[in-house]
């Protein structure tokens, strides 16, 4: 929000629940394909998607999840290779975690799902209904990409 428009009442309650449709949408289309991975893992992959490599500590931060039980899902993604270990250049005795590519091309593939398993939610939606969910996504791209990181930093 620039200074002009500073954030109103309407404005939360309208992201808050923006926030709770997309988290429906999600448990809609996780049960709908039937998938099994838990929810941790999948945002896991998609913070190191967004983010980049970066420690086990920050990356159980950044994932919502406590840092034993990031240990186990690191060493689950890195059996079945979806994650690696680099060295971090800041300290030569640390590591960091990024994705290879297996894990890029299974997020990949895990989001195709998840859209499939939506669509027919949406199917009687005219191009102009569609274009505006469109803008809308590309919106909310444009705000979390730009501004995230700086949120996540602060967080």
């Amino acid at each position: 929000m620039n200074s002009e428009n500073p954030t109103s009442p309407e404005l939360s309650e309208l992201l808050a629940d923006l926030v709770s449709v997309t988290n429906r949408l999600t448990r809609i289309a996780a049960k709908a394909t039937g998938e099994s991975t838990s929810p941790a893992t999948w945002r896991t992959l998609s913070v190191l998607s967004t983010f980049g490599p970066m420690r086990l500590g920050e990356l159980a931060k950044q994932s919502r999840v406590s840092q034993p039980t990031m240990t186990k899902i690191v060493a689950n993604l890195n059996e079945v290779e979806w994650i690696r270990r680099i060295a971090d250049v800041d300290d030569a005795r640390a590591w960091q975690i990024a994705l290879a590519p297996k894990g890029i091309r299974a997020l990949a593939e895990w989001r195709t799902r998840l859209g499939e398993a939506l669509a027919p939610l949406f199917d009687d939606l005219d191009a102009t209904q569609i274009e505006v969910i469109s803008r809308a996504v590309d919106l909310l791209h444009e705000c979390t990409d730009v501004r995230a990181t700086d949120v996540v930093k602060a967080a």
